[in-house]
């Protein structure tokens, strides 16, 4: 019987030493499942143990303590078996720089077994997907840090692993080509693909993420999708309003409110307060009153509220 476990994660320790034998624990007693099928945030902090972890899973780095399986394979035990279930994009890797952008994707298909014309064609669409057609022929070498990023992630769409691991994927890509692909990250998805990602910008993981693990000096400190996450930050509001003139004495109204922030650019007002409903509700009407309202929009804490509010509260509590 197929598992639908892709990923287990049990009691996983890494202590690193520095020079003078100091003792850093990059990953702490972390434990988690990741089940296939699904897009899979590790989120954190700089520092929080994430890349760590992933090292871990693609068998770059060793344990110190504890256990971790990727399709029931052993990631110490197993690690060929777990490479040969895997693709991965990891910040420090580097595409082949002396080969072409299109040698790259071909070469790589070859390494999982993949050859022929189907491949061939598979990178031209590839190629086209990610913007790198202009630069087929191209070294890698010759391109910059970001286009290299891109050649690193369309890589993964050259194979059919069923896993893929991509650490900060979106580097270097412009708003049109970061659409399109979540797009496919989605669509991989859909089709059974179980995709493990890491990322610094929280609105693409709200976006693509079925399932969230927020870690912090190697602990898990939240798990859940975002509605579950949402009930973990209680009473946050973000409002926004748009007058056709903003009003004067807008700092004097809200001060009662005692918002954690408030921006005016032209004249659209953000606030983003801690209160009860109805204590929103009447701010806002109060706010109505002053001047002619364009637009309203009230909306619950987002995954960067989450994020912050739970990576700080770790932090105090350490």
């Amino acid at each position: 019987m197929v598992s639908d476990i892709a990923i287990a994660v049990d009691h996983l320790v890494k202590v690193y030493r520095r020079g003078n034998q100091e003792e850093v624990r990059a990953v702490d007693d972390l434990s988690f499942t990741v089940q296939r099928g699904v897009i899979f945030g590790l989120l954190g902090p700089n520092g929080a143990g994430k890349t760590t972890t992933l090292r871990i899973l693609t068998t770059l780095a060793r344990p110190t303590s504890g256990r971790a399986s990727v399709l029931g394979h052993d990631v110490v035990g197993a690690a060929l078996e777990v490479r040969k279930q895997i693709g991965v994009v990891i910040q420090e890797q580097a595409a082949e720089l002396f080969l072409s952008v299109r040698d790259n994707l071909l070469t790589f298909a070859r390494f999982h077994g993949d050859a022929g014309v189907a491949v061939r064609r598979r990178a031209v669409d590839v190629m086209g997907r990610f913007g790198l057609e202009n630069v087929a022929e191209t070294k890698v070498q010759d391109l910059s840090g970001g286009v290299r990023r891109r050649v690193q992630v369309a890589k993964m769409f050259m194979i059919d692993a069923p896993i893929i691991f991509l650490d900060e994927f979106s580097s270097g890509m412009d708003a049109i080509l970061k659409r399109s692909v979540i797009e496919l990250l989605r669509g991989q998805a859909a089709q059974g693909r179980t995709i493990v990602l890491t990322t610094q910008i929280l609105t693409e993981a709200e976006e693509l993420c079925d399932d969230i693990l927020i870690i912090n000096k190697g602990q898990s400190i939240a798990r859940g999708d975002l509605q579950h996450l949402k009930t973990l930050v209680d009473r946050l509001y973000d409002v926004t309003l748009s007058f056709e003139r903003a009003p004067e004495d807008l700092t004097q109204i809200v001060a009662g409110f005692h918002p954690l922030a408030l921006t005016v650019t032209h004249n659209t007002v953000r606030l983003k307060l801690r209160e009860e409903e109805t204590r929103v509700l009447e701010l806002v009407t109060l706010l109505a009153k002053r001047g002619r309202v364009l637009r309203i929009e009230i909306n619950g804490a987002s995954l960067e509220d989450i994020f912050v509010e739970l990576t700080q509260r770790s932090g105090r509590h350490s």
